[in-house]
């Protein structure tokens, strides 16, 4: 099994693909959030490194191909929004300053935490960069003096946490207008949860993928400023 991994240039990919087509076959069998496609496939991905010690570069040598992907399909989340495009100007002080208040939340919520959990300041601004994408999230973290690696995991966790539990506190907040529940996933969960938005709806899905670059943008600035907060 050993030598059968080592010598394919494709087992990461496979093995990503199959896991995550597990937790689709999984979601659709028993229709439970807590069956996201990502979060499983991140733990029998996980699982099976270890049963096997499979070392992680070996198993991202295949995998690194499947990321190739991610650009295109961020660009495509234009499509939905260019569709909406009417009722984004007919929105647009709204829509600005729910994305601003959300990001001022995230920022804000993590310095909050960091000083009741007395983090260090290299952990605090590890985690500011939570809720963007994780390719502005690295660099962020990068600057600021934070640990990339860690900052990746945090971003995930938020993003698959987003996924699973957005449409339940939206019901549970009675937040109902499209636009707003677009706006909040996108701003607080970034790509994962901006997956989630456009199966609720089309104008969620647009405003959540609008949501995604205009708070990456905020956040740049933003974490700069809430860096300067010593712990």
């Amino acid at each position: 099994m050993q030598e059968i991994i080592n010598n394919s240039l494709f087992f990461g990919a496979v093995l990503s693909l199959t896991a995550y087509e597990i937790g689709l076959l999984m979601k659709r069998k028993w229709k439970l959030a807590i069956f996201n496609p990502t979060l499983i496939s991140v733990i029998a991905i996980i699982g099976v490194l270890n049963i096997f010690k499979i070392d992680y570069e070996k198993y991202n040598e295949g995998a690194k191909y499947i990321s190739y992907f991610l650009t295109p399909a961020t660009v495509c989340l234009a499509v939905p929004l260019y569709e909406q495009l009417e009722l984004l100007k007919k929105n647009l002080k709204a829509v600005a300053a729910g994305i601003t208040a959300g990001v001022a939340a995230s920022l804000g919520g993590v310095f909050v935490l960091a000083k009741l959990f007395g983090l260090s300041q290299e952990l605090y601004v590890t985690m500011l960069p939570k809720s963007i994408t994780t390719a502005i999230g690295m660099g962020i973290s990068e600057e600021l003096g934070g640990i990339v690696t860690i900052t990746v995991a945090v971003i995930i966790i938020t993003g698959i946490l987003g996924n699973v539990f957005a449409e339940a506190i939206c019901k549970m907040f009675h937040i109902t207008e499209p636009i707003a529940v677009g706006l909040a996933i996108g701003t607080s969960s970034h790509a994962l949860g901006t997956a989630k938005a456009i199966e609720l709806g089309e104008v969620e899905g647009a405003m959540s993928g609008l949501a995604i670059a205009v708070a990456g943008l905020l956040t740049v600035v933003g974490a700069s400023v809430f860096a300067g907060f010593a712990m």
